[in-house]
């Protein structure tokens, strides 16, 4: 199971963002490859640190996680097909291309560069956003979606060659004369922005980068459990970046598509069911809906109005597997709008029955006490 983020930081989950910065740094630095040599155990603790930085520092991302925990970052803990964080292709050359500025003037070059190695930047195609359309049936679920998504991709019979300005090391060195001598600052390279490739050959209809708009199926697993507004990741899918970078990736956003009869309520799902005064004095039989299908249900005879069932079980499943939610049946009496004469009489008849006047005892609570008691 995937350690808690926070945890892996060793922060507060009310920590500040420059608090989330400073103890990544720390433990970045701690485990850096380059303080660390051939050492696979603090290579690991680093890779985790980056990916829960990556997280934690993102404000949009770190709602999600609070809220949902792994399973709303994709990634193993929220099913097939998604990669969270670093699980989906980045390397520890994506780590330092990202969150290098964290370093400060620790590492410089190779992998911060202690040793002196240049590197080169791996250049990461751009992610792509589109939104999938789910039923409550299928969120409750899970399903398989299969897409077309046009994306940018390398064009056959493209070709690249070596930047003649970094000569492929991704950066450019400046040496300035100042009072206290000669001052060497390094900065990307303008030219091939850092990934030390440029095009050589492109073939006609691509853009200066030798890409080209292609369509692409994609197959996307959605676990059971998600909600409108919920973003997956699906790993190197979005756009293809130049060279040997890596692809971006595609970003799923869910859409609920209304139920005709069931509203949700987080893993809640509610139904009002309407039912006649004879039927409310004399009890009765109803099909009520379900994810599963109708269910069959009976009512007490001299059922109240405003009376909540609970079909335990029959809700939605929690995306990180914690039991599922229920169903909650609104029973609503309804008042005939029209009426015949003969009715008219009979309902007059009823008026000074003493058994129809209403005595609401301890037992029959308010509409606010109900609402208290779902929420308790």
């Amino acid at each position: 199971m995937k350690q808690d983020y926070y945890e892996v930081l060793g922060v507060s989950k009310g920590a500040s963002d420059g608090e989330i910065k400073k103890a990544y740094r720390k433990m970045a630095i701690k485990h850096h490859p380059d303080k660390n040599p051939d050492d696979s155990v603090a290579e690991e603790k680093f890779k985790e640190a980056a990916e829960a930085y990556e997280v934690l520092s993102d404000g949009n991302k770190r709602a999600r996680y609070d809220q949902y925990g792994h399973a709303g970052m994709g990634g193993a803990a929220g099913g097939g097909g998604f990669g969270g964080g670093f699980g989906g292709g980045m390397n520890m050359e994506d780590i330092f291309s990202q969150f290098g500025d964290v370093f400060g003037g620790h590492f410089s070059g190779g992998f911060g560069g202690g040793g002196g190695r240049s590197r080169r930047r791996v250049v990461k195609g751009s992610n792509l956003r589109i939104r999938v359309k789910l039923t409550l049936e299928e969120m409750a679920n899970g399903v398989e979606k299969k897409i077309k998504v046009s994306r940018l991709k390398q064009a056959d019979g493209v070709t690249y060659k070596t930047c003649t300005q970094c000569n492929g090391s991704g950066q450019v060195t400046r040496i300035q004369n100042t009072i206290l001598g000669q001052m060497q600052t390094s900065s990307t390279c303008p030219t091939c922005h850092g990934a030390g490739q440029m095009v050589n050959k492109r073939p006609a209809g691509t853009d200066a980068n030798g890409m080209s708009k292609q369509e692409d199926h994609v197959s996307i697993n959605i676990p059971a459990g998600v909600m409108d507004g919920v973003q997956l990741k699906v790993s190197g899918k979005g756009n293809d970046a130049p060279g040997d970078g890596v692809p971006g990736d595609l970003l799923v956003v869910i859409e609920e598509i209304e139920h005709e009869l069931l509203k949700r309520d987080g893993n809640n799902l509610h139904h009002d069911l309407y039912i006649s005064f004879a039927e409310a004095a004399l009890g009765c039989s109803k099909d009520v809906p379900t994810i599963g299908g109708k269910v069959r249900i009976s009512l007490d005879a001299g059922v109240q109005s405003g009376k909540i069932l609970r079909l335990r079980g029959k809700g939605i499943p929690s995306l990180e597997g914690y039991g599922t939610g229920d169903i909650l049946i609104h029973i609503n009496v309804w008042t005939p709008q029209k009426l015949s004469d003969s009715q008219k009489k009979m309902f007059n008849e009823m008026l000074g029955s003493e058994e129809l006047d209403p005595k609401p005892g301890k037992s029959h609570k308010s509409f606010f006490e109900k609402v208290k008691d779902m929420f308790q």
